[in-house]
C-alpha cells in the first residue's frame, strides 16, 4: 500500500497482446439480414472492418506511448466498508500558482482519456481566462484502477473515493466536472462533500429524477403544459423513445453484469459490437476513425480488472434495476451548479429540471456536440468552464485563494 501518489506507466504485457491477436484471428461472425442497416444492431460490415483494423492496422504500442505522455499516477484510497483500492489518475498541473483544482470524472463507456483534449486548454495560463489544475481519475473498476471486491459500491462510495483522492493531493477545496456517470456521481459528491470540499460543479448531462407534486410542485404542474409546450414535449418524447429502443444495454448491465461479462471478456468481436454501438449512437455525428475507436476500446480490453468490471456500476446504482432511479437519497443542494446542453446528447430531460439538482448559476447551449462532450467538443466545454469560473463568471473565486489567475 502507498499513502502517496506513485508515478504510473502503462505497459501491457506482450503475452496479453499475443493472446488478443490469436482471438482476433479466430473470430466467428454471425449472419445478418439484408438491408437492415442499424435496425437490428451494429451492422456486420462495421464490426468486420473494426476487427480487421484491430488485427492488422492498429499499433497498440504507439498508442500506449502516446498515453504515457500524460502525467499518470496511482494511489491507495481507503473506502469505508471496502478496504483500500489502488486508484489510477491523470494529474496535470497548471503553471499558474492560483489555478483552480478541477476534478474531471468520466462515465460509461468513457474513461480517463476523455480529458486528453481538455488538458492543454484548461491548464493554459492567461490574464484573459482562469487556469485549472486537472485531476482525471479512472473510476474504481475502470481502466487501471482497482475494482471493488465487495457488492454495494455505489454513489457515496465513489464520492468518498474521489474526495479522498483530491484531499490527499492537497486540494481541500476544488470544483467538479462530469457527464454520464460522472454527472451521477457528481450529485452524490455534492450531497456528501458540497461546500466543505466541492465548491461548485458543472455537468454536461444534467439529468435528475422526474419531478413530483410533493418535491417540485411547479415543475410537476409544468408537465400539464406538455401538449402545447415544445421545449418540454420534445425532450420527454425523445427520452421515452430512447427508453424503448436504446436501453437494452442498461437493463442487462443493471441486472446480469456477470453473465454479460463472460461473453465480452472472451470475445473481441462481441466486445467491439457492444461498445461500438454506444460510441457511435451517443455522439453527434462525430467522425470516429478506426484508430480512435480501437484505442478507446483498448483501454477497456486491457484494463486492470478486465472489460466487464465496469458494467457493475449499473447494478450497484440501481440495486439490480430495482431502485426507482439512480439518485438514491440525494436532494437539491445550494452548491453552485453550471450546465451545458449539447444537441447530440441522447440522455435528455427538460432543461428546467436542472433546477432540481442545485443552485443553477450558469447555463449554456451549443449547436454541436454529443454525449462525449470533452472528446467531441473540447473547445465548447472549456469555454463554458472559463465563463463559469472566470472573473465575471457566477462561480468566480469559489475556491479559497485559487481564483485561476
Amino acid at each position: 500500500m502507498s499513502s502517496s501518489a506513485q508515478p504510473f506507466t502503462l505497459s501491457v504485457p506482450d503475452a496479453d497482446l499475443d493472446l488478443l491477436r490469436k482471438k482476433l484471428e479466430l473470430v466467428r461472425f454471425p449472419d445478418e439480414l439484408e438491408g437492415v442497416g442499424w435496425d437490428y444492431g451494429v451492422p456486420l460490415a462495421d464490426v468486420k472492418r473494426v476487427i480487421a483494423h484491430w488485427r492488422n492496422g492498429f499499433d497498440w504500442r504507439a498508442a500506449e506511448a502516446k498515453i504515457n505522455q500524460l502525467p499518470m499516477y496511482t494511489q491507495d484510497i481507503e473506502v469505508e466498508g471496502h478496504g483500500s483500492l489502488n486508484i489510477h489518475f491523470v494529474h496535470q498541473k497548471s503553471e499558474s500558482p492560483n489555478a483552480i483544482p478541477l476534478l474531471f470524472v468520466h462515465g460509461w463507456p468513457g474513461h480517463f482519456l476523455e480529458v486528453r483534449k481538455l488538458l492543454p486548454l484548461l491548464t493554459a495560463s492567461s490574464p484573459d481566462h482562469p487556469s485549472f489544475h486537472v485531476v482525471a481519475p479512472s473510476l474504481p473498476g475502470f481502466a487501471f484502477s482497482e475494482a471493488p471486491h465487495k457488492p454495494g459500491f455505489a454513489g457515496y462510495q465513489y464520492a468518498e473515493t474521489l474526495n479522498k483522492l483530491m484531499v490527499s493531493l492537497g486540494y481541500n477545496e476544488y470544483v467538479y466536472q462530469g457527464g454520464d456517470f460522472g454527472h451521477i456521481i457528481g450529485v452524490y459528491i455534492v450531497n456528501k462533500f458540497g461546500h466543505k470540499h466541492v465548491k461548485a460543479w458543472h455537468s454536461n448531462m444534467p439529468i435528475y429524477r422526474v419531478p413530483s407534486f410533493t418535491s417540485h410542485p411547479l415543475l410537476f404542474l409544468e408537465l400539464l403544459t406538455m401538449p402545447f409546450n415544445k421545449a418540454l414535449r420534445d425532450p420527454i418524447q425523445k427520452a421515452l423513445r430512447l427508453r424503448k429502443t436504446e436501453m437494452a444495454y442498461f437493463a442487462v448491465q443493471a441486472t446480469k453484469p456477470q453473465t454479460l461479462g463472460y461473453a465480452l471478456a472472451d470475445s473481441p468481436s462481441g466486445f467491439v459490437a457492444w461498445m461500438y454501438d454506444k460510441l457511435l449512437k451517443a455522439s453527434d455525428n462525430y467522425p470516429w476513425t478506426d484508430d480512435e475507436v480501437i484505442e478507446w476500446l483498448s483501454i477497456y480490453w486491457h484494463s486492470r480488472a478486465g472489460p466487464a468490471a465496469s458494467f457493475r456500476i449499473y447494478y450497484e446504482h440501481t440495486r439490480g434495476n430495482q431502485a426507482p432511479d439512480l439518485f438514491g437519497d440525494t436532494t437539491w443542494t445550494s452548491v453552485p451548479l453550471g450546465v451545458s446542453h449539447f444537441p447530440g446528447e441522447p440522455v435528455k430531460v427538460p432543461s428546467s429540471w436542472a433546477h432540481m439538482l442545485g443552485k443553477l448559476v450558469f447555463e449554456a447551449r451549443h449547436e454541436k456536440g454529443g454525449h462525449y462532450a470533452a472528446f467531441e467538443a473540447p473547445d465548447a466545454l472549456v469555454s463554458d468552464l472559463r465563463k463559469m469560473f472566470g472573473k465575471r463568471g457566477p462561480a468566480f473565486g469559489v475556491v479559497t485563494g485559487k481564483d485561476g489567475y
